[in-house]
């Protein structure tokens, strides 16, 4: 049988999840002497940690070494389109394509697909970067390879 991959909006799953991502994220840094520490301290069982431990990641743990697109709106004002692409650049993420439409009130369908395995920050992180950017109406995550 062949593994299915979705990438889910925490907010629709059981905070459970999120629980055992942070376990594994202290377990990750150091700030925990095991795995017994890490599940008293996020408030979950030792069985539900390894139920789970090897099967819930972040965007960025899930992405190593991989390519993503995005489709975003963007409003048609100077330099809105190369900050974003400045944002990727400087994070080392390699743009591969970029397709933009004609603006049409003011607001441009824009898709990027870059190569992330070089990124020095998460994925999750650089998408919330080009997110909050002025200028940018809407993001999505369209593919991630």
């Amino acid at each position: 049988m062949d593994k299915k991959y979705l990438v889910v909006d925490k907010e629709t799953l059981p905070d459970i999840f999120e629980k055992v991502l942070i376990a594994k994220e202290l377990l990750k840094k150091g700030k925990v002497k095991g795995v017994t520490e890490a599940v008293k301290t996020v408030g979950i069982s030792r069985s539900t940690f390894y139920k789970y431990k090897d099967h819930v990641f972040t965007l960025s743990e899930s992405s190593k070494g991989r390519k993503v697109t995005i489709s975003m709106l963007l409003s048609h004002k100077l330099g809105v389109l190369s900050h974003i692409l400045n944002i990727i650049a400087e994070k080392r993420g390699n743009i591969l394509t970029i397709n933009q439409d004609i603006p049409i009130n003011n607001i441009a369908n824009v898709t990027i697909t870059f190569d992330i395995s070089n990124l020095t920050i998460g994925f999750d992180d650089i998408l919330e970067e080009i997110e909050k950017s002025d200028g940018v109406v809407k993001l999505e995550l369209i593919a991630m390879e």
